[in-house]
Formats: C-alpha cells, sequence, structure tokens
C-alpha cells in the first residue's frame, strides 16, 4: 500500500527547518523584504544547517541524502517566505545540481563542497529577454577560440546571480549547428568577476523581493574550454532534465505558501471579531478555509508523487509538470482568499498573506509557465506536438 508517512529522518529535518523558519526567518524577513535586500544571515545560516548540501553526496561535501529532503526543507520555508526560499531552490536545483549532474570531476571538486556548504551560491543562466518560454531561441553565443571560449549575449531574470556570494552563473550558448540545420547549444560555467561579464541593477519586483534576480550579459567574455559543463551540444537535453528536477522543488515551495496561508488564517478566524462573533464562527469563513486546505492536501500528495517517481528512478516528466501546475495554482488561490479573509489587513505588505499574494504569481511562470506545464502533460499523453 502506498504509505505517505515520513522516515525519522526525514521528519527531523522538516521539524528542524520548521524551527529555523518560524523562529528565525518569521520575526526578521518582513523587514528585508520592505527593503528589498537580500537576507544574507539567513542563507548563511541555511549553509550552516547543511540545507544547501542536502541532496549532495558526502564526498563532494553535502550530507549525503535525497532530493525529496530538500523538498521538504522548501515546503517549510515557503510556509513563512518565498524570497528564502526560492534563494535555496534556486541554489542546489539551478546552481548545485547541473555539476552533480553533468559537471567534470574538476568541476565538481572546484566547487561543489563550497556549494554545498552554503559558502558560495551558483547561478543558471537560461531565460534570455526574448526567448521567455522558448528555451530554445537561445541567442547568446560561445565560439571556440583555441582553449577558451568567447561568449556574447544576455540573460534575464536570474535567480542569485548578483550577490556578494555569487561564484559563478552556468549559462547556455549557441556552439554551432547542428546536422539537422538546428542549433546546437551546450552549457559553460562563467566564474563571477570574469571580464566581460556584466551583472546588471537588480530588478524592480512585484515580489520575492528579499531575493536577488538580475539580467546579465557577455561581451566577449573569454573562460577556458575546460568549463563546458557536459558534453558539447548537450546543453539543451541538459537544461530540460534541470528543470523537470526543478519543477518538484518549486512544487514543494508553492505547497508550502499554501499551507502558510491556511496556518495565517486560522489563526486569524479565531482573533478577530466582527458583528460580536469570531469570525471563525461563520460558516461562510469555514467553507473558505476548508478549500484552502483541500487545495494544499492535493498538490503535496501531487509532489509527493512526483518526488518518489524521481527517486525510484522511474519516468516522472509528467507527474513533475502536474505537482508544478498544482502547487501555483493552490499557492496563486489560497493567497488571494487569505487576503480576502484578512480585509484590508491582507492588502498591507507586513502582514506575510499580503507578502504571500505577491510572490505567489511568479510560481505561475518561473522555472516553466503554467501554459508550458499543460503541454507537457498533454504530451506525455501523447496528443500531438
Amino acid at each position: 500500500m502506498v504509505d505517505h508517512r515520513l522516515s525519522e529522518e526525514h521528519e527531523a529535518l522538516r521539524e528542524s527547518v520548521q524551527e529555523f523558519s518560524r523562529k528565525e526567518v518569521a520575526p526578521v524577513i518582513a523587514d528585508y523584504y520592505e527593503r528589498e535586500e537580500f537576507a544574507y544571515p539567513l542563507v548563511r545560516k541555511m549553509g550552516e544547517m547543511g540545507l544547501f548540501g542536502l541532496p549532495v553526496p558526502e564526498e563532494h561535501g553535502g550530507m549525503g541524502g535525497d532530493y525529496f529532503a530538500l523538498c521538504l526543507a522548501l515546503e517549510e520555508l515557503g510556509r513563512i517566505d518565498q524570497s528564502v526560499a526560492i534563494t535555496l531552490e534556486a541554489g542546489v536545483s539551478l546552481g548545485i545540481m547541473p555539476l552533480l549532474r553533468f559537471g567534470t570531476d574538476e568541476q565538481k571538486r572546484t566547487w561543489l563542497p563550497k556549494l554545498a556548504r552554503g559558502e558560495v551560491l551558483g547561478a543558471f543562466g537560461l531565460t534570455e529577454p526574448d526567448g521567455g518560454s522558448d528555451a530554445g531561441a537561445t541567442r547568446t553565443t560561445a565560439v571556440l577560440d583555441g582553449d577558451e571560449w568567447v561568449i556574447n549575449g544576455s540573460k534575464a531574470f536570474i535567480t542569485n546571480s548578483g550577490t556578494d556570494m555569487t561564484g559563478f552563473v552556468t549559462v547556455t550558448a549557441v556552439t554551432g549547428e547542428r546536422p539537422d540545420g538546428r542549433k546546437e547549444i551546450s552549457t559553460i560555467l562563467v566564474p563571477s568577476g570574469t571580464p566581460g561579464f556584466t551583472v546588471a541593477k537588480k530588478y524592480s519586483k512585484v515580489g520575492w523581493n528579499a531575493s536577488d534576480t538580475h539580467a546579465l550579459s557577455f561581451d566577449d567574455c573569454r573562460v577556458p574550454a575546460a568549463n563546458l559543463v557536459g558534453e558539447r551540444g548537450r546543453g539543451y537535453a541538459q537544461f530540460l532534465a534541470t528543470l523537470t528536477e526543478g519543477r518538484v522543488a518549486i512544487a514543494a515551495l508553492g505547497v508550502g505558501t499554501a499551507q502558510g496561508c491556511v496556518d495565517e488564517c486560522l489563526r486569524y478566524l479565531g482573533e478577530r471579531e466582527a458583528f460580536g462573533h469570531k469570525i471563525g464562527e461563520y460558516q461562510a469563513m469555514q467553507f473558505k478555509v476548508a478549500q484552502m486546505e483541500l487545495r494544499a492536501h492535493t498538490a503535496r500528495l501531487a509532489y509527493y508523487d512526483a518526488a518518489s517517481r524521481m527517486l525510484r528512478g522511474e519516468p516522472y516528466k509528467k507527474e513533475a509538470a502536474i505537482a508544478k501546475l498544482a502547487s501555483s495554482n493552490a499557492a496563486m488561490d489560497n493567497a488571494r482568499d487569505a487576503t480576502q479573509i484578512f480585509g484590508g489587513y491582507g492588502f498591507m505588505n507586513e502582514t506575510p498573506v499580503g507578502r504571500f499574494y505577491r510572490d505567489s504569481k511568479i510560481l505561475e511562470i518561473g522555472e516553466g509557465t503554467s501554459e508550458v506545464q499543460l503541454m507537457l502533460i498533454a504530451r506525455e499523453l501523447g496528443l500531438p506536438a
């Protein structure tokens, strides 16, 4: 029979991250958010706790856990704040995993121990200003000149790319033409501070205000040929695999936010009075929160299923898309309902539900829009591409 009970190790991790989120993140994150400032102390603490190294083998300086452990941590962080959660999610799924899955032994020795300890953050440069969901329309180029790649182009909306802790960005670039005439896309690691690599001013965003997001540009940026990550010409397949994994992690984050909305509403319903009664006594409020719990619970089952298939080595592309779609919908719907329940207070940025409402929209866009998830599900069902 299917058993969704957590192992002792997973439950201990979940409780540890829950305590950190409630005692250390919750009291201070509103201030970071309002000032649009990256929460360095919290990120460093997550590094000390080993959260960045959860799915990294011990031989590379990690905790030797699994990807589901990362998802559990992201869910608990997401119950309190998405900015901190997305810093961890992107740092691992987009920063660490491409090197762990496809990097050379030398690249792993150089970077993974520092990444796993949270001393350094890695970023993933995929999206381009004119590309959006059409990742195959990459225009950034990398030309091999002797023993160096010469990179030219730009990237947009790149998380963790401009912090004081950022060590590199792994970028996708056109490195030639395939025999069938399509672009040959490869993945190349560009260390921070490399001449010709420019990090633009941080974006002014609707949400995720305590996370780091920048546009990047490359102007005759030269890196060693050895900085190729994985096989030349396999960059497209590699980033598709990276994004499929990442969707499970984003789903966990979204579930956390959906559940966090329930948490906040339960507290508020027991405190707020209207017309001489606690508003939690009104059936309309009870039904609204019951629907919110339904969404969070259902989305959690979806990401548990996708994660379990991933860990068993089974195909999980469809299940990852379902989990990402279900969780982003749940987070957005719950944030909207929570804001309605809180009324005017829900419209204030200092309240958690106000931040949840602003943050959740990007979950329907980042790492594959909701429309892309529907397209992937349809394809996996055998419908024509």
